[in-house]
């Protein structure tokens, strides 16, 4: 179910109010989506996932006898019209809300939570406050970097590049790659030799990519999603730049790189989760196996493979319903907030969360590993696993 940003007349509020308003026999969770505007790639395709597991969910009984019913808000890639969307849901004194990025969106929402809703960002760029109501889906940049900085220096590759973006996503990468760089096993061995930066909305990095390629770079971060990182990937292959390059796992999405891959370099790889496939290449907790091998059935049913909409939507919802299974749908924020941060042990799709150890999000380092896009797999396109959990090569 879509609903709208209620603006102007008493009588449009009036019935955007009557068409949102559960049934008795429902639970509605808010998800303040990007339907439209420039990150509705992102928005459209977690929508659908949203939905798979809206099904799934209720083909089990739903929550304690009540149907799950997913509520979307449009918000247009704004974070002025996610905060007035918020706003609305949390007026209604909710439990949970959802909030699909981008990061932007998530970080206007999250000082709202004073006294909740319980909010899942779905992106792992955001760095939830410890103690608050926001929790973010997936790894974090950190272990990401880490993972994608042991898989280049085990290669070889020890000269790398930055070219981030301006934006809230592009401090994000400045942020932890200095950190990352700054460990132990990096110190001293990798160097970072070219940082360079441009404007989302930038046509070209024309300037930039000639700058990284006379820096002798060996690999490089260009950590943006969508069309800025389209618009490295035509600057790189514009410039002969054929080096390894890191975009965000925000990118691990099959739609997207197909409508790329006339300009796609080869050495595409990205820090991910670990929800693709994997059979015969690592070997994951058993619990862990089974909820992804029933993800993918799910999906299937609806011509879907799993990807970065999947992984950044899913375990966020198998976690609140597991929650409101156990409490009981008329559980309160707090109680569900507080149910949430005392799992240590929780399959997901994801890996094992253990939110006493990293209570804004429950994933470790021990949940990320790297991979290519196959666009040509025996069942179609593919996510190829290229190294071990936690970024060593898998080997030769």
């Amino acid at each position: 179910m879509i609903r709208f940003h209620r603006i102007a007349a008493a009588a449009v509020a009036v019935l955007c109010a009557a068409g949102s308003a559960p049934a008795a026999d429902t639970f509605d969770i808010h998800v303040i989506a990007t339907l439209t505007g420039p990150a509705a790639f992102v928005g459209k395709y977690m929508k659908l996932n949203f939905e798979a597991f809206e099904a799934m969910v209720n083909d089990e009984g739903g929550i304690k006898g009540r149907k799950l019913r997913f509520v979307f808000d449009d918000g247009q890639s704004q974070p002025q019209l996610a905060v007035q969307l918020a706003n609305d849901v949390i007026a209604e004194h909710p439990s949970v809300l959802m909030v699909t990025g981008p990061v932007a969106n998530c970080a206007a929402v999250a000082p709202l939570l004073k006294d909740g809703p319980v909010m899942w960002c779905n992106s792992p760029a955001l760095r939830p406050k410890p103690g608050s109501y926001a929790f973010a889906s997936g790894p974090s940049g950190f272990d990401g970097f880490a993972a994608l900085l042991r898989y280049f220096r085990s290669n070889g590759w020890i000269k790398v590049a930055l070219l981030n973006t301006t934006d809230t996503t592009g401090q994000d990468a400045d942020f932890y790659i200095d950190k990352d760089i700054a460990l132990p096993e990096n110190a001293g061995t990798m160097t970072l030799v070219a940082r360079e930066h441009f404007n989302p909305s930038d046509l070209s990095v024309s300037a930039q990519i000639e700058r990284i390629k006379s820096s002798g770079a060996q690999a490089m971060f260009a950590w943006t999603t969508g069309s800025p990182a389209a618009t490295v990937f035509k600057g790189m292959i514009q410039a002969g730049l054929d080096i390894p390059v890191a975009p965000t796992g925000g990118n691990e999405v099959f739609q997207q790189l197909e409508q790329y891959k006339a300009f796609l370099p080869k050495g595409v790889v990205m820090a991910s989760a670990l929800f693709p496939p994997h059979d015969g290449i690592v070997a994951l907790d058993p619990r862990v196996e089974k909820v992804q091998h029933e993800m993918y059935a799910v999906l299937a049913k609806r011509g879907m493979k799993a990807d970065n909409n999947t992984a950044d939507t899913w375990d966020a919802a198998l976690i609140t319903v597991a929650g409101l299974r156990a409490l009981g749908p008329e559980a309160s924020a707090s109680q569900l907030r507080d149910w949430i941060l005392a799992q240590k042990d929780f399959a997901g799709i994801d890996g094992l969360y253990d939110f006493t150890a990293a209570p804004e999000r429950g994933l470790g380092s021990d949940t990320t590993t790297i991979v290519g896009y196959d666009p040509g797999g025996p069942d179609g396109p593919r996510w190829k696993w290229l190294s071990k959990i936690g970024g060593e090569p898998l080997a030769r």
